[in-house]
């Protein structure tokens, strides 16, 4: 999926430029693994350095698919370049600062960014006893009001919050790795009602929870599970009192998710399907048998489809019996190997296939008998 997600990287400067965006929030999973192909990084670093050309900083924290520690490498020399990486405990309380107006006295925009904290790692290191989801984040939201309250002292400051987590009143999907172990994973909404504005990374769906605290979504479909998402993002203002205003911006996906389901024949030859035939397609086939070659076949007409499965309506296919009952019964091998095509494809061998299984037995038998 690089070309969808260098698609999307042209939308999203497109925007920072057409919008004069002063700075981009990315909450956590920039990557999809803590060893990121070497294609994947240089992509990121592409981002990077286009967003920031077109005028916008970058505040990015890192999630639960990302190695933290890899993310925040050369943190500070980025920093120089308007790209802010928050992955350590220690800076939760760092905020990055833009002020609102030339001479300050509209106040400033704290922005602070809270990582994914996995609970058993750094629950020690934040003073927390109960190695948990709630709790470390508890922790961490504590840390930031305690600044927000500080700098208060000498002005107005409007905290917004960038949070890798699971908010209670999220919608998930299939793409996102539960954030638990053994425990509920989630963590209250009111954690963060103190604040201006939470930006918040994780689940794939874009979604509302509070009129302050919002899911952006990932840009891209990662499953067939999201086929109904609308993609896209937060343009979220904020002026003198805080939010003033908050407005969705759409990404065009580079091609459609279909799920399709039905008889072999009946997806080839139906019109109403036409529009899959340029889609990402997942298909479930319903055929009582198991048809032959039937990717071959179905990527003849969908030649995107990633994801082929099989659920047989009528036959005898539905009832049949295990594997290892069909071993106790098979009266030779010619019968084990017939029986086992019947099994893993429901439907059993023809005419050819058991004249080659049949040979093959032979040469292995004249083969053996050699030795």
């Amino acid at each position: 999926m690089l070309e969808a997600q260098r698609d999307f990287v042209d939308q999203l400067v497109s925007v920072v430029e057409a919008k004069t965006i002063d700075v981009v929030l990315i909450a956590g999973d920039v990557y999809d693994r803590a060893l990121p192909g070497l294609d994947v990084v240089k992509l990121l670093d592409d981002a990077l350095v286009r967003i920031t050309q077109a005028g916008a900083a970058v505040v990015l924290t890192s999630g639960n698919h990302d190695s933290a520690i890899r993310l925040g490498f050369a943190s500070r020399l980025l920093e120089r370049g308007g790209v802010h990486l928050r992955t350590r405990v220690e800076d939760l309380d760092v905020p990055v600062v833009l002020p609102l107006g030339s001479d300050r006295s509209s106040g400033d925009v704290a922005i602070y960014g809270i990582p994914y904290l996995e609970p058993r790692l750094v629950a020690e290191r934040m003073g927390v006893d109960t190695a948990n989801h709630f709790d470390v984040t508890l922790a961490a939201v504590d840390r930031i009001r305690r600044d927000v309250e500080h700098r208060r002292e000498a002005g107005p400051v409007y905290p917004v919050v960038l949070a890798h987590t699971f908010a209670s009143g999220g919608i998930t999907s299939d793409s996102e790795r539960d954030l638990s172990i053994g425990g509920l994973g989630a963590v209250p909404l009111d954690l963060f009602e103190d604040f201006a504005y939470t930006a918040l990374g994780h689940l794939h769906g874009r979604q509302e929870l509070a009129p302050n605290v919002r899911y952006s979504g990932s840009p891209l479909a990662y499953s067939f599970s999201e086929a109904k998402h609308h993609k896209g993002a937060w343009l979220v203002d904020i002026g003198a009192g805080g939010v003033v205003g908050v407005e969705e911006v759409l990404w065009e996906s580079p091609k459609p998710l279909a799920i399709l389901r039905g008889p072999l024949e009946e997806l080839l030859a139906s019109e109403e399907h036409a529009w899959a035939e340029g889609a990402y397609c997942q298909i479930t086939l319903t055929d009582a048998e198991r048809p032959a070659q039937a990717m071959e076949r179905v990527r003849s007409r969908f030649p995107d489809t990633l994801v082929l499965a099989f659920d047989p309506e009528g036959g005898e296919s539905l009832t049949r019996t295990s594997y290892s009952s069909r071993l106790a019964e098979a009266e030779d091998d010619l019968d084990v190997c017939c029986g086992f095509l019947e099994h893993v494809r429901g439907r059993g061998s023809g005419d050819a296939e058991e004249a080659a299984l049949k040979e093959a037995l032979e040469t292995v038998r004249l083969e053996e008998a050699e030795l």
